[in-house]
């Protein structure tokens, strides 16, 4: 199933039992947290998200080391007590830059989707609410970026920007913006009709405070949904692109970039690459399987 499908079933799936209008809102999300506290894999997803979290606030207190020092009496060591995940070709602790490179995953996929939701959200509630010549203008200027695939085009941005952390953030979240304008506007136009939205419009509510207090507030549920996937996305493009030399650059200690210097001693030290890469596959299943909790509390067709 494509993906601007898929996003459109999970918006007329969810917002179904959020369109009461603001008086039944409290109730239902009430009812959401019991569903995510009763799920196990979303409560797994959210333990080993908020680990990383944790790992990452406290990452200047936690390290043992200083992730750029170098110590050329340690290079290529195998773990031991003093390194638990040994040092690098330069002598660097490992776990302090797995520590550190928290941050920056973390940062590149929550920025990355955060641009995404700003203008995803924008232009999708735009075009769903309005329609007609601008929903189509919209739609197919999302088309286009929609026909390249979302890795291929994000390394097409950072081609053309230049490599670093500011520009990956930004190819991270433009490459997500049209499955959140895809999604907003499927969400939009479930809810834009309803009788509480008519109620508003015949009182003379202006489009603005409609948008705002009414359209978006009852389509929020698959946007939330998305994000958290799209997060998990996120961090995975970004390690890839750091891993080809177009994410962060040495010395900084990011998970991809390590995995792609690790590469070069698989047979001599292979815990330099099993190391970031099993880190990489934590916090991907982790904001996953939170994201597919998020899913079923969500939806109004699951059973409390």
């Amino acid at each position: 199933m494509s993906e601007p499908k898929a996003a459109s079933l999970l918006a007329q799936s969810i917002p179904s039992a959020y369109d009461d209008g603001p008086a039944k809102r409290e109730a239902l999300y009430k009812q959401v947290l019991k569903r995510l506290i009763s799920n196990k894999r979303s409560l797994l997803g959210l333990w080993i998200v908020g680990l990383f979290i944790f790992i990452a606030i406290l990452a200047p207190w936690i390290s043992p080391y200083d992730p750029l020092e170098q110590n050329m009496d340690m290079l290529l060591q195998a773990p031991s007590l003093s390194h638990p995940f040994g040092t690098d070709e330069y002598g660097r602790d490992i776990l302090s830059r797995i520590f550190y490179g928290s941050r920056i995953s973390l940062m590149v996929g929550i920025v990355g989707v955060v641009i995404s939701v700003v203008f995803g959200v924008a232009f999708g509630t735009i075009a769903g609410y309005f329609g007609g010549k601008i929903e189509s203008v919209i739609m197919r200027i999302t088309d286009i970026f929609m026909a390249f695939p979302g890795f291929l085009l994000a390394l097409a941005i950072v081609s053309v920007l230049g490599p670093g952390m500011v520009n990956l953030m930004i190819a991270i979240g433009i490459f997500s913006v049209p499955s959140f304008i895809w999604i907003t506007r499927s969400a939009v136009l479930s809810v834009k009709n309803k009788e509480y939205i008519e109620a508003s419009r015949s009182m003379g509510a202006k489009h603005r405070r409609i948008i705002l207090k009414h359209i978006i507030p009852n389509s929020i549920a698959p946007i939330i949904v998305l994000s958290a996937l799209r997060v998990a996305t996120a961090i995975l493009s970004a390690s890839g692109l750091s891993f080809l030399g177009m994410g962060a650059q040495p010395p900084s200690p990011e998970w991809g970039a390590m995995l792609s210097a690790g590469r070069e001693f698989l047979r001599t030290a292979p815990h330099l690459s099993i190391v970031p890469g099993i880190a990489i596959m934590l916090v991907v299943l982790g904001f996953n399987l939170l994201g597919d909790g998020l899913r079923d509390a969500l939806d109004p067709k699951m059973k409390v």
